[in-house]
């Protein structure tokens, strides 16, 4: 088939543009897309000197970025997830003398498919660790509803009356929540809390305690563990088992 030499349109321009910046060939394009080679390395140049792959001419108001500004943008979000788009517009005010709203910036990274949105607060979860949470329910998978009835389920958390200090927000696509990179591990409060602790089995729970301080490992001994875990395990007796996690008092 032989390449056609005709009027690009801004989408094809672009799917050559990054065909190329992909380290695909000109030639490979060229067979690929079914467009003249001579066509391909004059838009390459054009790009390769101006950063942009020039548009038709349309009506209404001209773009203010050229996609090479907006990857900057892109490239930026992502590696400063927890950049505001006040910082990623003085950013790019430094490195191209472009200055955009923040509107425009949030329109530039929502195009490229990334959100402003709330971190996920939980423990960060390493292979190591998803791994083992795997194996240990593949292995128990087949428990009896009586053995379940042993087995006491225990956590806590921090609860404030103020709100978290930081609402800090991070740049992400869509589906990403639960990444690594996309998690925080704690809220920052602006004021103390209280700390809850309570335990659940299939036919029970503890009381709630409460505690307004920092949890040792010897308080939570005396405090949690003796008067409230140790009875439930009186009542159970040997086949009692107690379902800690990996806070650094237990």
């Amino acid at each position: 088939m032989i390449a056609q030499r005709r009027q690009l349109d801004m989408f094809t321009k672009e799917r050559i543009v990054g065909m190329l910046e992909s380290s695909r060939s000109q030639t490979e394009v060229s067979r690929i897309l079914n467009v003249d080679q001579s066509v391909i390395s004059r838009l390459w140049q054009r790009f390769q000197r101006t950063g942009d792959a020039p548009q038709q001419p349309v009506s209404g108001r001209p773009r203010v970025t050229t996609p090479r500004q907006d990857r900057y943008l892109v490239i930026s979000a992502r590696r400063q997830r927890s950049s505001t788009a006040k910082t990623l517009g003085s950013a790019l005010i430094v490195a191209t003398g472009i200055r955009i709203s923040r509107q425009t910036v949030y329109r530039r990274l929502n195009r490229a498919s990334m959100y402003a949105r709330r971190p996920a607060v939980c423990i960060r979860l390493t292979s190591a660790h998803k791994r083992a949470r795997l194996n240990w329910s593949l292995k128990h998978q087949h428990w009896s509803v009586r053995k379940w009835a042993n087995v006491m389920f225990n956590d806590e958390s921090r609860f404030s009356l103020s709100s978290d200090s930081r609402r800090v927000t991070i740049w992400r696509e869509r589906g990403t929540r639960f990444e690594p990179r996309n998690i925080t591990e704690r809220h920052h409060f602006p004021s103390k809390g209280v700390m809850v602790w309570a335990g659940i089995m299939m036919d029970g729970r503890t009381d709630h305690f409460f505690d307004t301080g920092s949890v040792t490992a010897q308080r939570y001994k005396d405090e949690v563990l003796e008067p409230y875990v140790r009875l439930f395990r009186g009542a159970v007796r040997p086949d009692f088992i107690f379902m800690d996690d990996n806070a650094p008092c237990h």
